[in-house]
C-alpha cells in the first residue's frame, strides 16, 4: 500500500461512520486489531476549546522529562500525519501505510468512521513503539467518543466547556457537560479547567466523579501577573510562568496542564517544576492564535464557536488599543454559529474580507459580508490568496496586522499555502 492507496482507504470512511449509541463499534474495531489500547497508559483530555493548547503544554513537559509520549490530536491542521505523534514527530508515510494495510486486513465491514480508523492507526503506533504514556485528546464529547474506549486513564482532564456540536452534543452547556464528563472513569481522578464559572457545568461533573469513586481536581490556584500584554502571565511556588502563546485563555490551559503534572508527579512520574515551566514558555500550537512575525504580522486561529472567537477578540481588542489596525480574512462552515462569530470579530477589525472557498460547506461570502457590513467596512474575495493580498497590502500600508479566522479548515488552508 502506497500514500495514496493509504489515503483512498481512510478516505473510504465517512467522517462520522454510522450512527452510534455506544461504544461497541469501537470496541469491536479494537477487538479485531488485538485491543491495542489495553497495552497503553493514558491522559484523557475532554472540553470544547482548550483541549489541544492543554494537551501540548503535558506532553511537552512529559517529553522534556524524557518520558517516550505519544500525541493524539484532531483535527490535522497542516496534513493528515500530524494528529498521530510520538515526543512531536508525526507519523511517517511508510509506517501509515504499513499500520494501514494491517488494519485493512483485520477489519470488517461495519461502517466505521475515519477518526475510529485513525484511533486505531495511533494506538498500534504507541505500542509498537512502546509509549510510556498517551496524551489523548477526544474528537467530539466524551461519553460516546471512540477514544472512551480506553481502559481507566491515568488521569482525565477537562477544559473549558461551552456551546458547540450542539447538534450531536445538545443544545444546553449542561448536556454537553454530560457527554464531556463521559470520559471520567471508575476509581480514577479528574482535573478540571478554572475558567469552567458555570456552577451547573461544574456539579456535573463533581456528581459524576463521585458516582464513579474519582477525585474531582480544580486547576491549581495560580496567581496572576498580568502586565497587560498579550500574554496571561502567572506566578505558581513563587515561579514567574510566562505562556509562549498569546491570550487570557492560555493562563487557563497551563493552570490545567501544570495540575496535570503535578497529578502525574505524585503518581510515578517524575516531571520536575523547571520541565512545566518550559513547556509553559516554549510551546506554541498552530491555529490557536498563532502570531507569525513577519511585515505585517500575521496572526493565524482555528477558533470556530462563539467562545473561542472571543478570546481571539481579545487579542483583536488589545492591538487596536496599541493602534494597530486590524485587517482580517474570515470563513466560516456552516455546521457553526457564524452569526455570532461575524458580530464578535467584525468590530474588532478596520476592515474584513470574506471568502468561503476553502471547504464546500462553507458559509456563503454573501452572507458573511452582509453580516460584517453592519459593523465594519467588509468586501467580498474570490479567494483566500486574494483576500490575503489585498488584507496584506492594507497593513503593510498602515502599520497593521492580517488575521486569518473562523474555521480550522480555513487556517489549514492559509499555512499549508500562503503561510509557507
Amino acid at each position: 500500500m502506497n500514500i495514496n492507496e493509504c489515503m483512498e482507504f481512510i478516505n473510504s470512511y465517512s467522517k462520522s461512520g454510522g450512527k452510534i449509541t455506544d461504544l461497541s463499534r469501537a470496541e469491536n474495531l479494537m477487538k479485531l486489531i488485538g485491543n491495542p489500547e489495553k497495552n497503553l497508559k493514558f491522559v484523557h483530555i475532554a472540553g470544547t476549546n482548550g483541549k489541544g493548547s492543554t494537551l501540548e503544554y503535558i506532553s511537552n513537559a512529559l517529553i522534556f522529562s524524557g518520558y517516550k509520549t505519544g500525541q493524539f490530536t484532531s483535527p490535522y491542521i497542516l496534513r493528515y500525519n500530524d494528529r498521530i505523534r510520538i515526543n512531536g514527530t508525526e507519523i511517517n508515510d511508510d509506517t501509515l501505510c504499513g499500520i494501514c494495510s494491517l488494519i485493512k486486513e483485520k477489519i470488517d465491514n461495519k461502517p466505521y468512521s475515519q477518526f475510529e480508523i485513525t484511533m486505531a492507526v495511533a494506538f498500534l503506533w504507541y505500542v509498537r513503539e512502546k509509549c510510556d504514556i498517551v496524551v489523548l485528546e477526544t474528537g467530539i464529547g466524551g461519553l460516546l467518543d471512540c477514544t472512551n474506549v480506553i481502559p481507566f486513564p491515568l488521569l482525565s482532564v477537562i477544559t473549558s466547556i461551552s456551546l458547540d456540536h450542539t447538534d450531536i452534543l445538545g443544545d444546553t452547556v449542561e448536556k454537553i457537560t454530560v457527554h464531556k464528563a463521559g470520559i471520567i472513569k471508575e476509581n480514577s481522578a479528574v482535573v478540571v479547567a478554572k475558567d469552567n464559572t458555570n456552577e451547573n457545568v461544574l456539579e456535573i461533573i463533581r456528581k459524576t466523579a463521585r458516582e464513579k469513586n474519582a477525585e474531582f481536581i480544580e486547576a491549581e490556584p495560580c496567581k496572576p501577573a498580568f502586565d497587560g500584554g498579550l500574554v496571561s502571565q502567572f506566578i505558581y511556588k513563587g515561579q514567574h510562568y510566562k505562556p509562549a502563546m498569546f491570550g487570557i485563555h492560555q493562563y487557563y490551559n497551563a493552570q490545567t496542564a501544570l495540575t496535570a503534572c503535578v497529578y502525574l508527579r505524585k503518581h510515578g512520574f517524575d516531571i520536575p517544576d523547571e520541565n512545566i515551566k518550559k513547556s509553559v514558555e516554549t510551546t506554541q500550537v498552530k491555529a490557536r492564535v498563532q502570531y507569525i512575525n513577519g511585515n505585517p504580522p500575521v496572526i493565524v486561529d482555528g477558533g470556530h464557536n462563539p467562545s473561542g472567537v472571543s478570546m481571539l477578540s481579545l487579542v483583536l481588542m488589545y492591538l487596536s488599543t496599541r493602534n494597530r489596525k486590524i485587517y482580517t480574512v474570515m470563513g466560516m462552515v456552516d455546521s457553526k454559529d457564524f452569526t455570532d462569530c461575524v458580530k464578535t470579530i467584525a468590530p474588532q477589525s478596520d476592515k474584513l474580507f470574506a471568502v468561503d472557498s476553502f471547504a464546500p460547506n462553507a458559509v456563503t461570502t454573501c452572507d458573511i459580508e452582509n453580516l460584517a457590513g453592519f459593523y465594519t467596512e467588509s468586501e467580498i474575495s474570490t479567494s483566500l490568496a486574494d483576500a490575503v493580498g489585498k488584507a496584506t497590502a492594507l497593513a503593510t500600508e498602515n502599520d497593521g496586522i492580517v488575521v486569518v479566522c473562523g474555521s480550522l479548515y480555513l487556517a489549514s488552508e492559509y499555512l499549508n499555502s500562503i503561510g509557507k
